[in-house]
């Protein structure tokens, strides 16, 4: 069986066949890094959108799945802002 793994700018997946069973824990150690990534893109984008940044981030999130994945993202985003 192909390994399948779809990434997106926006709309983001991230799915890997084995993700399933790495639980949690690996699930984040797999994933850290391009969460932390997606973070830094989007807060590249903090001056460019201004006062509608907030609203932009929002959405991106809601598009990103799976939502424990989303979560990696805007605790990254949170990390870096403080």
């Amino acid at each position: 069986m192909a390994q399948r793994r779809a990434d997106h700018v926006q709309g983001q997946r991230v799915s890997e066949p084995n993700d399933a069973s790495l639980g949690r824990a690996g699930f984040h150690a797999r994933h850290q890094a391009q969460a932390r990534e997606q973070a830094e893109q989007w807060l590249a984008q903090r001056e460019r959108l201004q006062g509608r940044w907030f609203d932009w981030v929002a959405s991106q999130l809601y598009q990103l799945s799976p939502p424990e994945y989303a979560a990696m993202v805007r605790r990254e985003l949170q990390a870096l802002t403080q």
